[in-house]
C-alpha cells in the first residue's frame, strides 16, 4: 500500500463544521503559528539554492518560477513584486503557471497533468543555461512541474524545488530542493493554507536575498524601487531626506529632476 503524502494526511482537527467562528479562527493561527520555524530549518537548503542563483544572474541569468495551481499563482506573485520593489526589468523574474495567465483567476482543469508542456512554457521565455528553474509544488508530484524541472535540468538550467512532502519526485528531479514539511492542514489536504504559507515565505526570502546581492538595496531602502505611485514617490522623498539630512523640498526636487532615488543620491553626492 502506497504511504500517503504529508501534504495529504488527516486533520489534526475534526468535525469543524461543529466549531464556533472563534475557534476556528484560534484553531487556524494555532497552526499557522508552526510554519515560520518549519521554514526556518529549510534555510540551509534556501542558502545553497541562493549561492547558486546570484552569479548565475550576476552574469545575465534570469529566475524562473514554475508551478500549477495555488503554487503557480504564488510563483507569480512574487516574480510580479521584483520590478517595483527593486527596479528591475519584467524579464529578470518570470512567474509561470499551468493553463497560462488565465489560470491566475481560474482554474483550467488538467492542466497540471500535462508533462511536456511545463518545458515549453519555458522554452517559450528563450530559456537558456544561464537560467534558473525553480518548480513549485506542495505535493512534490505535479507531472506539469516534474516535466519543467527535468527538462531544465537536462538542457543546463539550474535547478531547485520548494515542495512540502518528502522525497518527492520533484525533488529527486531537482539539484536543489526544499522541503517544507509543515504537516497535516486545518481542512485536511487543504495545501494553500500551511503549505502555501510555507512556500511564500520562502518564495520571500530566495528573491529577496537574492535582490540584496544584486546590489538593489542600500542600508535598508529600495533605492531601485519604481516610483509609480503618490506613496512610493513620498517614500523615496523621505530616503533621501533621511540619507542627506536635506529638507523635503530639496528632495523633492532632486526626486523630479532625477527620477529615481538612486539617481538622486548619485547626483547628489558628485
Amino acid at each position: 500500500m502506497t504511504k500517503k503524502p504529508i501534504t495529504e494526511s488527516d486533520s489534526n482537527y475534526d468535525h469543524l463544521e461543529k466549531m464556533v467562528v472563534g475557534d476556528l479562527l484560534a484553531n487556524i493561527n494555532r497552526e499557522d503559528q508552526t510554519v515560520a520555524q518549519v521554514v526556518k530549518g529549510c534555510i540551509p537548503q534556501i542558502e545553497k539554492l541562493v549561492l547558486e542563483i546570484v552569479p548565475r544572474m550576476k552574469k545575465g541569468g534570469r529566475l524562473f518560477y514554475i508551478g500549477a495551481g495555488t503554487s503557480g499563482r504564488l510563483g507569480i506573485v512574487d516574480a510580479s513584486e521584483c520590478p517595483p520593489t527593486f527596479g528591475v526589468s519584467h524579464d529578470l523574474v518570470i512567474g509561470i503557471i499551468a493553463g497560462g495567465d488565465g489560470a491566475i483567476r481560474k482554474a483550467v482543469e488538467f492542466a497540471e497533468d500535462d508533462t511536456h508542456q511545463g518545458w515549453k512554457d519555458l522554452e517559450s521565455h528563450g530559456i537558456s543555461q544561464k537560467d534558473t528553474v525553480i518548480g513549485v509544488a506542495a505535493s512534490g508530484r505535479t507531472p506539469y512541474v516534474i516535466g519543467a524541472v527535468k527538462s531544465a535540468q537536462e538542457n543546463g538550467c539550474l535547478t531547485g524545488c520548494i515542495t512540502c512532502n518528502e522525497d518527492t519526485a520533484l525533488a529527486r528531479a531537482s539539484e536543489y530542493p526544499i522541503e517544507a514539511i509543515v504537516g497535516p492542514e486545518f481542512v485536511t489536504g487543504s495545501t494553500r493554507m500551511k503549505a502555501g504559507t510555507a512556500q511564500k515565505l520562502i518564495l520571500n526570502m530566495i528573491s529577496t536575498s537574492v535582490m540584496i546581492q544584486l546590489g538593489h538595496v542600500s542600508g535598508n531602502k529600495m533605492v531601485d524601487m519604481q516610483l509609480s505611485n503618490e506613496k512610493l514617490v513620498e517614500r523615496g522623498i523621505q530616503m533621501l531626506v533621511d540619507k542627506l539630512n536635506i529638507t523635503f523640498e530639496e528632495a523633492e526636487t532632486l526626486i523630479k529632476k532625477h527620477g529615481s532615488v538612486r539617481a538622486a543620491l548619485a547626483a547628489y553626492q558628485f
